[in-house]
C-alpha cells in the first residue's frame, strides 16, 4: 500500500513534467514560468513535510494517510481545470501540501512494523514506487493527450487512482496495535521491539522513554538530526531536476514528445533498481555483521560518487547516452535516497520517525526551490550545461556531511 501511494504520488508529478513542453507551448510559458509552477508545488511541499511529520507522530498513519491521499486526490483533479499560470500555481500549491506526508508517513509505517534489519528493503519497496509512478506516467499521459487530444484529461488518473487507494487503505490498514488478523505472537513481538527501542533511544532524546514524541528543538540538538537534514538537503534537488525539467532539457536537445517518450522511463526504472541495490546490499551487510550505521554509510559513499555522472550528460547529444547517463545517476541517487529515508528509523524511536523524516524533507524542500530558481534562470538565459555540473558535485558535499554528523551513539543496541 505504501508502495501503490508513492507511485500514484509520482504519476501526478510526472504527467506535470512530461507534459511540460506542451503546456509551454499553450500557454507561452518560458522555462521561468515553469518554474514558478514548480516551486508552488515546492513551497507546499517544503512546509508542510515538517507539518505533516507532526501531525502523523500525533494523528497515526492510518488517519493520517487516509486525510493527505484524498486532499492531493482532489488536488489534481482541480489541475485538470487550469486555465493559466496562476490558477496552476495554485492547484500545484495544494497538491504539494497533500503530498508531502507520503513520506513521513511511509517511514514512520515502516518503523512501526519492521526490525532494523528488514527496514532497508522495505524502505526500497515503497521508496521504488517513485521511480515506477516515473516512468508510468509519460503512457498514461500520452495515452490521455492523444485520446483526448488535450492535457486535461491526464491529471484526472492521479484522481481515480488516489480514491480507490483511500477506499482500500481504510478497509485494510490497521496499525500493529490494533490489526484484526494480526497473529498475537507476532503483535507481541513487533510491541516488544518497540518498546526496548524506546529504551535504548531515551538517552539520546534527553528523555524518559516513552510514547510522546520529542520536540522539534530536542530533535535539532542532535548532530545526526542535521546530518539527516542536509543530506536530504543537498541531494534530493538533483532527483527533482529530473523529475520536474527531464522534458525539458530532452526538448533544449532537440528531441521532440513522442521520441521523449520512448526514454522517459528509463532513468526512472533505474531508480527503481537502486532502491533494492542500496536496500539489499545495505541489509545484506548487516547481516554479514555489520554495524546498522557502517553498512547505511558503505551504500552512502558508493553512491555519492555514482551521482556524479552527470556531468557527461552536458557534452554530448546522443539520445541513448543522455539516457544511459541519466539512468546511472538516479540509480545512484535511489540507493543513497534509500538509506536517508531508513536512517531516522535507525536512530530514532518510531514515535518520533516521522518528525525527524519530515524536517529533513523540508530541508530538501528548501533546496529544491532554491535549485528550481537557479534553473529557470540558468537555462533560459545560458544551457542546462552548469546545471548538470552543479547536480554531479553538490551530492559529494551531502555524502562527506552525513559522515561527518550521522554517529552512532555509545551504549545503541542494533536491532
Amino acid at each position: 500500500m505504501l508502495f501503490a501511494s508513492t507511485v500514484i504520488n509520482y504519476i501526478d508529478r510526472q504527467t506535470l513534467s512530461f507534459m511540460a513542453p506542451t503546456l509551454q507551448e499553450e500557454f507561452h510559458w518560458t522555462n521561468w514560468h515553469f518554474g514558478l509552477i514548480v516551486i508552488s508545488f515546492r513551497v507546499a511541499y517544503a512546509v508542510m513535510q515538517t507539518v505533516a511529520g507532526r501531525l502523523l507522530d500525533w494523528m497515526g498513519t492510518r488517519r493520517g494517510l487516509l486525510l493527505t491521499v484524498s486532499w492531493y486526490s482532489v488536488a489534481a483533479a482541480i489541475t485538470s481545470t487550469a486555465r493559466g499560470l496562476k490558477t496552476f500555481m495554485l492547484f500545484r500549491f495544494l497538491s504539494g501540501s497533500g503530498e508531502a506526508a507520503n513520506w513521513p508517513g511511509a517511514t514512520k509505517t515502516v518503523s512501526e512494523w519492521f526490525p532494523k534489519t528488514e527496514r532497508g528493503w522495505a524502505v526500497a519497496l515503497f521508496d521504488s514506487g517513485s521511480a515506477v509512478g516515473g516512468a508510468i506516467a509519460p503512457f498514461t499521459a500520452f495515452w490521455a493527450y492523444q485520446v483526448f487530444g488535450s492535457w486535461r484529461p491526464a491529471f484526472l488518473v492521479t484522481a481515480v487512482l488516489g480514491a480507490i487507494w483511500v477506499f482500500v487503505w481504510r478497509a485494510f490498514y490497521h496499525p500493529a496495535e490494533t490489526h484484526p488478523n494480526l497473529d498475537p505472537r507476532e503483535r507481541e513481538m513487533i510491541l516488544a521491539s518497540r518498546r526496548q527501542e524506546l529504551l535504548t533511544e531515551a538517552r539520546a532524546l534527553g528523555g524518559e522513554a516513552g510514547q510522546r514524541p520529542a520536540t522539534w528543538g530536542q530533535l535539532l540538538r542532535l548532530k545526526h538530526t542535521w546530518g539527516i537534514i542536509l543530506g536530504k538537503s543537498l541531494t534530493d534537488p538533483v532527483w527533482f531536476f529530473i523529475t520536474d525539467w527531464f522534458g525539458i532539457f530532452l526538448r533544449s536537445k532537440g528531441f521532440n514528445l513522442a521520441k521523449s517518450r520512448l526514454g522517459f522511463w528509463v532513468p526512472f526504472l533505474a531508480a527503481d533498481l537502486g532502491n533494492f541495490f542500496g536496500g539489499g546490499l545495505s541489509s545484506e551487510l548487516i547481516r554479514r555483521g555489520w554495524p546498522v550505521l557502517k553498512a547505511r554509510k558503505f551504500v552512502i559513499l558508493i553512491c555519492g560518487l555514482g551521482m556524479a555522472l552527470l556531468i557527461p550528460a552536458a557534452f554530448v547529444s546522443q539520445f541513448a547516452l543522455i539516457i544511459g547517463l541519466f539512468a546511472v545517476s538516479t540509480f545512484a541517487y535511489a540507493a543513497w535516497s534509500t538509506m536517508a529515508l531508513a536512517l531516522p528509523s535507525d536512530l530514532y524511536p518510531s514515535s518520533t520517525v516521522a518528525s525527524v523524516s519530515g524536517m529533513s524533507g523540508t530541508g530538501a524542500g528548501i533546496g529544491t526551490i532554491i535549485s528550481t530558481f537557479i534553473i529557470g534562470r540558468i537555462s533560459d538565459r545560458y544551457s542546462f550545461g552548469p546545471i548538470l555540473v552543479g547536480a554531479s558535485l553538490v551530492p559529494l558535499v551531502a555524502t562527506a556531511l552525513v559522515f561527518l554528523l550521522v554517529r552512532d551513539q555509545p551504549g545503541r543496541r542494533e536491532s
